[in-house]
């Protein structure tokens, strides 16, 4: 995106419709809070809970009245949980039971029976498209005549709830030294076979799922003088300023890569069918998913430059003020984006701006430089737990639900990039 959008469709008594439970801080927030203000009803999924027994329920009337609350809206109550991790036949194994015999020793060598784990892809793919019918069903029968509709998808993620995975995870995005792992090792094993499949389910074939089975819906609010929008948060890199100039590059490694192309994928072949379906690859922030990923947020630091850059005034140097508070006394704001400017120019991160070849798998030099670069960055605060990044986040969410609310009422293309220049002149022109 190059312009900031306007919302020009969109009012008083159409439908936001969150594909995906809302939970803590996150992107989505910021699109509905964009949505509340243009007087937009706002209806919720769920993804549903597990009973003791592992098996999937809807929501209990406590939990629901608290979801419902939380969203500012209803929510259809039933269990539209993606994903296959934990479904299997009448007394199968799941695939997450059957990672039960991994350790940290043995992941690489660990395998897994595929055909098994095929029949428990089929049984938690109908699972989810029959949930989703019935989703559909309700939905048809909560939107006025004639009204707008902006199906906002946010699933993601399908980690299987694996004892060894943590500490994998730990070494894969942390490890530094003799406890760095590399992530190619994991694409490689059958866990990270697995791992690949069940985000494709959450993250991109869910949306799939949505577009075709919302066809009918479609139809009939087109046919009543409505329209139809759809949008999903991708993630696949962003242009920042690096020495003064806007580049792209992309926090590595992101697993989750794969899933996100094949996300962008749909809206694609959506909009070659006359969908106005959009995929929105967004800036890196902190969330409480993204923490994982140690050193996400060095990419996010340098749009306190971005602002002076796109509009400065008044606002941008309250920022400014608000994150030098932040830091220990006697270091400039100046030091702490200066390390993250020799950060991006160091010679071991030069091979992963390569925008053809994303998502690279990690290498050892470059997670010391990641990571090592994060853990100074944050020595350089007062506290530990009271972050630069936690203030820009904010702002990104702000922002970015701004210009994809705006965007949707015509939308330029299926799949847009949310740059930092784009973000910085958004907040300008709302802060200024």
């Amino acid at each position: 995106m190059t312009a900031l959008p306007e919302n020009t469709l969109f009012e008083k008594g159409d439908v936001f419709v969150l594909f995906g439970e809302l939970f803590g801080r996150g992107y989505a927030t910021g699109l509905i809070d964009a949505a509340k203000a243009a007087g937009m009803a706002v209806i919720g999924i769920t993804v549903g809970r597990r009973d003791d027994q592992g098996a999937l329920r809807p929501l209990t009337d406590e939990e629901l009245s608290e979801a419902e609350a939380n969203l500012g809206g209803r929510i259809i109550n039933v269990p539209l949980m993606a994903g296959f991790d934990m479904d299997a036949p009448a007394g199968g194994a799941t695939p997450t039971d059957m990672l039960g015999g991994m350790t940290l020793d043995n992941w690489q060598e660990f395998k897994l029976d595929w055909a098994q784990v095929d029949r428990c892809r089929e049984i938690g793919v109908a699972r989810f498209t029959d949930a989703l019918a019935q989703v559909m069903a309700q939905l048809g029968e909560m939107i006025p005549e004639g009204k707008n509709v902006f199906f906002a998808h946010t699933m993601a993620g399908g980690i299987p709830r694996a004892k060894a995975f943590l500490a994998i995870a730990n070494r894969i995005y942390k490890g530094r030294g003799a406890r760095h792992l590399s992530s190619q090792a994991l694409l490689d094993s059958d866990l990270g076979k697995l791992i690949l499949q069940n985000f494709d389910e959450v993250t991109a074939n869910s949306f799939g799922h949505l577009l075709s089975q919302s066809a009918a819906l479609r139809a009939q609010i087109e046919a009543n003088g409505g329209q139809v929008r759809y949008t999903a948060y991708g993630y696949h890199g962003t242009r920042i300023l690096i020495e003064g100039e806007y580049r792209w590059q992309t926090y590595t490694s992101y697993t989750q890569g794969y899933a996100k192309m094949r996300l962008e994928g749909f809206a694609q072949a959506a909009w070659v069918d006359g969908i106005k379906a959009t995929v929105f690859n967004c800036p890196e922030i902190r969330t409480n998913s993204s923490d994982v990923f140690a050193g996400i947020e060095l990419s996010l630091l340098p749009l306190l430059e971005a602002f002076r850059k796109e509009g400065g005034g008044d606002w941008v140097d309250g920022v400014w003020q608000q994150c030098q508070e932040m830091l220990k006394e006697g270091v400039p704001l100046e030091t702490l984006l200066q390390t993250v400017q020799d950060y991006q120019c160091d010679p071991a991160m030069q091979p992963f701006y390569d925008f053809e070849a994303w998502p690279m798998a990690n290498a050892a030099d470059q997670v010391e430089k990641t990571v090592g670069t994060s853990q100074d960055i944050v020595g350089l605060h007062k506290n530990r737990k009271e972050l630069v990044s936690d203030v820009l986040s904010h702002h990104v969410v702000d922002a970015t639900g701004q210009l994809i609310f705006g965007e949707a009422s015509a939308p330029a293309g299926p799949v847009l990039w949310l740059d930092h220049d784009l973000v910085a002149r958004q907040l300008a022109a709302q802060k200024g």
